[in-house]
C-alpha cells in the first residue's frame, strides 16, 4: 500500500473521492443551468448601446440584456413584459401598470422613472430610435409603478413600436455619461457602447468588439428561467460563411441562426447537427437615388436616370428572380412583388406577383428614357447583413450587364456601409446611388417599411427615416398618414395595401428583390423554434 495508502487515507481518500463522484454526477446530471452556448452569426452588435443603432442583429443581442414594456410572441402577438397590463384612457393617452420586483444587473429596482427615462433618451436625437416613436409626445411616470404616456393624436400600433424599445437604468445612465444616446453614424462612442445594465435573463460579462461577448444568467431576474437552461452565452461573430459553418461541423460552435444556403445540405448530412427553417418578415430590395440632379456613382452627368419611372421598370424586368431563387439561394428565398412580406397587415397575395423577367423590354424602356447604351454605375453592398448578400448582388449585377447597365458591385461590412448608406441630407446626394438593402417589417405591419422606405423625407415628422432614395409621392404620403391614424386593424390594412400598390406597384420607388427564408443550425440536443422575425431569443433555446 505504501505511499498510496497515504495519499489515498484519511482525509485525502474523502476528498478524492468527492471530487470522482461530483465529476461522475455532473457528467450524468441533466443540464438544467449546466449549459454554455457558443452562437455565431455573421456580423456583431454595433453597439451594447440599445438606442443608438435600429438595426436587427445589435438589437438581437440588446434582447438578451435589457427588456421593454411590452414583447414581441413568436407569432409577432404583443406579450406582457416590464408592463403587466396597460389601458388606452383615450385616444392619444395610454396608462401602463409597471411589474413589481424588477431589479437591474447592478441589483437596484425598476420604477416607473426608469422607463420613462428610457423612451425620452429613445426619442431624442442622436438615437436611432426617434423615428419609430415620433408620435409620442410625452411619457411621465406618474407613481413608482405607473407610466402614463400621451401621444400626437391616436396611434393604433403604439405597442408594436415599443417592443423595440429598451429600458435603461435613468441613475446608472446618468452616472455613467450616458444621459443621452451618442452619434454612431458619425463614429462617436460612449460607456453605454460597450456595458450594458438592464433587466434581462442574462447578463454582459465580456464584450470584445467583433470578437466575443459573454453573458451569464441573471439569477435575480423576475421571470420563468424553466423556459431555458442556459447558464451563460458566449457569442463569437465569424463573417466568413465557410469558415462559420467550419467551426459548427467541428463543435467550435454550438448554433448559428445564419446559415449559409450552399452548405444547409452539408449540415443536414451530419448525424451530430440539425438543420431548422421558418419564412422571414424581411424583404430585400433595391434602394435607388431618384431625389439628386445627378448620381454620383454614374458616368450620365447632368441628369439622374433613376428620376425616370422607365429605367426603375427596366430594372425591375432585368432580373430574372426565379434563376437567384435556385441558383444563388438554393431554393431559400421567395421572388418579392412588393416590399410587404405574407403575413404582415397590409400584405395582399394579388400584389404579390412579379411582373415577368423580360430584358428586351427593360432596352426598349431605356431606349425611350434615353439611354440605348445604357449607363455605368456602383452597386454597393453589405457583404455579412442579409443571406447571401454579396453573391446575390453579384448575380443581379450581371442580369443588369445584360441590358445595357454595366453596374460594378462594390461590397464592405455592415458597419461601414450603413455610415456610408446614411450620408447625404435632403439637400445633398446621398453617398450610394444603388444599393442592396433589407427591411424586416418588426411592428408586424406594412406602416414600418412604407413609413420609412417610401414616406417623402420629413425628420421633422419622423417620417421617411430610412428613405435613402428620397422616393416622394404626395399620394402616397397621404395615404400612409391616414393609415397611421386609423384604429381599425382591417381598414388599416387596406389602407396600407393601397400606399404599396401605388408606391412599389406603380412608381417602383424600391424594386422589390425576395423574401429571406431564415434557418439556423445547431448541434444535436438543441430544441429552438425559428421565428418569422429572425430574432434569436436564447430564453427560447434547451439543450437536452
Amino acid at each position: 500500500m505504501g505511499l498510496l495508502s497515504n495519499f489515498y487515507g484519511g482525509n485525502n481518500m474523502k476528498k478524492t473521492l468527492n471530487i470522482v463522484l461530483s465529476m461522475l454526477f455532473m457528467s450524468f446530471l441533466s443540464p438544467a443551468f449546466a449549459n454554455t452556448i457558443k452562437w455565431s452569426m455573421p456580423g456583431d452588435s454595433l453597439t451594447l448601446d440599445p438606442h443608438a443603432q435600429n438595426e436587427g442583429p445589435t438589437h438581437m443581442v440588446s434582447r438578451q440584456v435589457y427588456e421593454g414594456l411590452v414583447t414581441p410572441g413568436i407569432n409577432m402577438e404583443i406579450l406582457p413584459q416590464l408592463a403587466e397590463s396597460w389601458d388606452a384612457t383615450s385616444a392619444d393617452t395610454w396608462v401602463f401598470n409597471i411589474r413589481k420586483g424588477v431589479k437591474f444587473h447592478d441589483g437596484s429596482d425598476l420604477k416607473a422613472s426608469d422607463i420613462a427615462f428610457s423612451i425620452n433618451r429613445a426619442k431624442t436625437a442622436p438615437s436611432d430610435m426617434v423615428d419609430l416613436i415620433k408620435s409620442i409626445k410625452s411619457a411621465t411616470a406618474t407613481g413608482d409603478h405607473t407610466l402614463e404616456i400621451k401621444t400626437e393624436g391616436p396611434n393604433p400600433i403604439l405597442l408594436n413600436q415599443l417592443t423595440q424599445i429598451f429600458v435603461m437604468s435613468e441613475s446608472w445612465a446618468k452616472a455613467n455619461g450616458c444621459e443621452v444616446s451618442y452619434n454612431w453614424d458619425a463614429g462617436e462612442t460612449s460607456y453605454c457602447a460597450s456595458n450594458a445594465n438592464g433587466t434581462g435573463p442574462f447578463k454582459i460579462t465580456l464584450r470584445e468588439q467583433d470578437v466575443r461577448t459573454h453573458f451569464k444568467r441573471n439569477k435575480s431576474w423576475w421571470g420563468d428561467h424553466s423556459t431555458h437552461n442556459i447558464e451563460k452565452i458566449e457569442l463569437l461573430p465569424i463573417k466568413n460563411d465557410a469558415t462559420r459553418v467550419a467551426a459548427l461541423l467541428s463543435g467550435e460552435i454550438d448554433y448559428t441562426n445564419v446559415v449559409p444556403v450552399q452548405d444547409i445540405e452539408r449540415i443536414k448530412s451530419s448525424s451530430g447537427h440539425i438543420v431548422k427553417m421558418t419564412p422571414q418578415n424581411r424583404t430585400i430590395f433595391f434602394g435607388m437615388d431618384q431625389g439628386s440632379a445627378e448620381l454620383n456613382s454614374s458616368n450620365i452627368k447632368g441628369k439622374n436616370p433613376f428620376a425616370d419611372k422607365r429605367v426603375r421598370l427596366a430594372m425591375y424586368h432585368a432580373l430574372d428572380m426565379d434563376a437567384i431563387k435556385d441558383k444563388v439561394m438554393r431554393g431559400q428565398s421567395v421572388p418579392a412583388g412588393i416590399i410587404t412580406a405574407p403575413g404582415v397587415n397590409g400584405h395582399t397575395p394579388e400584389r404579390d406577383q412579379r411582373m415577368p423577367y423580360d430584358p428586351e423590354l427593360s432596352k426598349k424602356l431605356l431606349a425611350e428614357a434615353g439611354y440605348p447604351d445604357g449607363f455605368e454605375l456602383t452597386l454597393d453592398c453589405p457583404n455579412d447583413r442579409y443571406i447571401n448578400d454579396a453573391k446575390v448582388a453579384e448575380a443581379l449585377a450581371q442580369m443588369f450587364n445584360r441590358i445595357g447597365i454595366e453596374a460594378s458591385v462594390e461590397t464592405m461590412t455592415k458597419a461601414v456601409y450603413f455610415k456610408r448608406a446614411s450620408r447625404g441630407g435632403p439637400n445633398e446626394s446621398p453617398e450610394f446611388s444603388f444599393m442592396l438593402l433589407g427591411w424586416g417589417a418588426g411592428s408586424g405591419e406594412a406602416s414600418s417599411p412604407l413609413k420609412a422606405l417610401l414616406h417623402t423625407f420629413d425628420k421633422s415628422k419622423g417620417l421617411g427615416a430610412a428613405n435613402r432614395g428620397r422616393h416622394s409621392d404626395p399620394r402616397v404620403d397621404e395615404i400612409i398618414q391616414k393609415a397611421l391614424a386609423t384604429v381599425d386593424s382591417d381598414a388599416r390594412g387596406k389602407l396600407l395595401a393601397e400606399a404599396t400598390e401605388i408606391a412599389v406597384g406603380e412608381n417602383f420607388g424600391v424594386i422589390p428583390v425576395h423574401y429571406q427564408q431564415n434557418t439556423w443550425a445547431s448541434k444535436k440536443g438543441y430544441k429552438y423554434t425559428p421565428r418569422t422575425d429572425e430574432r434569436t431569443i436564447v430564453m427560447d433555446l434547451k439543450a437536452n
